[in-house]
């Protein structure tokens, strides 16, 4: 539907509040990339990545088992006759707890066994079987193979909870990098509304002050200057506020699209009649259908389209504004013939508050065009940036034909 599309646009924009972050563990070769969940706090969403010990180290862990573990029991068969069975079963409990450092649960318990088996055979009189005699002797191995069980599984909790510990760490420091760049960036945001604010109302100030002297007779010409300077500056203010009104709009979710078929004749000839109608030509053919839109927020698209074009135009050229049937239907096309855009950074001036390379290109606060693609988005209309020949950047409205 035409009018969910303002929902992805508010997503898409929205602080940090909304956004979901990929938080990269810190703990090289612990963390497997799989299992992914959000969970929720009193601090708001946090990713939490249900990490496991990493594939190559449970590989080590069964290579350490399988080839240090008989490496123990040869060095160990030479001093078997001068060494107790206990301190024989502490190495072979040092070798489990190595391998469960290493290769986590899994290794640590095939450890076990393995030294549960090489301490029977080797070192647990009858020597070479699986039989033990005496109680004594029984329950040292016993005690062992719990011992390993349980070094096993603490050494693989241990891992794990410190891993759960760095992925916290990890989202609070993006969290916390997140809301200071959201800090910054609205220090700047209400630094440049606030500038943008100040000046067209101290131009109609001091416009308006000059007329009021009543000491002075203005000359007809600086009078209609004076004039038109108030008239300029609160077209500015006009403009400024309508366009913060539109994001915060468009943020709130608030914009329904109310769609119709509407000839574009209509809908130009109420832009291209403001305050940019000397610097633009406009071209419309006769042949064109309907299209489904809503005249209002198409209308609020085209100016603010149409007014990017204009401020970034060199002086003495004009824009233009052309409607013709496209391959896919209608095209509506702003053209300028300004400094362009390069490719690879398009997306970025749809962003909210973005004045590309920080240009100052007059009093603006760099919303025109992200206002142009959520509204677009609302009503189901394609808008996508393009090279004009010979240099220039061209904005294609492609809203799509009514029924006949």
């Amino acid at each position: 539907m035409p009018g969910s599309a303002a929902s992805r646009f508010r997503q898409g924009s929205r602080g940090v509040g909304d956004v979901r972050t990929v938080v990269a563990c810190s703990c090289r070769g612990v963390c497997e990339p799989g299992r992914v969940s959000n969970r929720r706090n009193a601090r708001g969403p946090a990713l939490v990545v249900h990490g496991a010990i990493a594939r190559r180290r449970r590989v080590a862990g069964f290579v350490l088992a399988g080839a240090g573990l008989p490496v123990i029991s040869v060095l160990l068969v030479a001093t078997r006759d001068d060494v107790a069975l206990g301190s024989i079963l502490l190495v072979y409990l040092l070798g489990v707890v190595a391998v469960s450092a290493v290769g986590g649960m899994l290794p640590g318990l095939i450890a076990a066994v393995l030294s549960f088996g090489l301490a029977n055979w080797f070192f647990t009189p009858p020597l070479h079987t699986l039989a033990v005699e005496g109680g004594d002797t029984l329950i040292e191995l016993a005690v062992f193979a719990v011992a390993a069980v349980v070094v096993a599984a603490t050494v693989e909790l241990a891992a794990r909870d410190r891993l759960r510990y760095q992925q916290d760490l990890d989202a609070q420091v993006a969290r916390t990098r997140e809301l200071a760049a959201e800090d910054r960036a609205r220090t700047a945001l209400l630094a440049s509304v606030g500038h943008d604010l100040r000046t067209p109302l101290a131009s109609t100030k001091a416009a308006v002050s000059s007329l009021r002297q009543t000491d002075v007779a203005w000359p007809d010409d600086a009078r209609a200057q004076l004039l038109a300077t108030i008239e300029d500056s609160t077209d500015r203010l006009a403009r400024l506020v309508a366009n913060l009104l539109d994001m915060t709009r468009l943020r709130s979710d608030a914009v329904t699209a109310r769609v119709r078929p509407i000839a574009l004749d209509e809908v130009l000839a109420r832009t291209t009649l403001g305050e940019h109608r000397a610097s633009v030509d406009t071209v419309i053919a006769d042949d064109l259908p309907l299209v489904l839109v809503d005249p209002g927020l198409l209308e609020r698209v085209v100016d603010n389209l149409v007014e990017n074009a204009v401020r970034f135009s060199p002086a003495g050229t004009r824009v233009r504004i052309r409607a013709a049937t496209g391959r896919s239907g209608v095209d509506l096309s702003i053209v300028d013939h300004g400094p362009g855009i390069p490719p690879e950074r398009r997306d970025e001036v749809f962003a909210a508050f973005q004045r590309l390379d920080d240009r100052d290109a007059g009093s603006h606060v760099g919303l025109g065009l992200a206002i142009a693609r959520g509204f677009t988005e609302a009503m189901g209309v394609d808008l996508s940036p393009s090279t004009t020949p010979g240099g220039g950047l061209t904005m294609t409205l492609r809203p799509p034909v009514a029924p006949q």
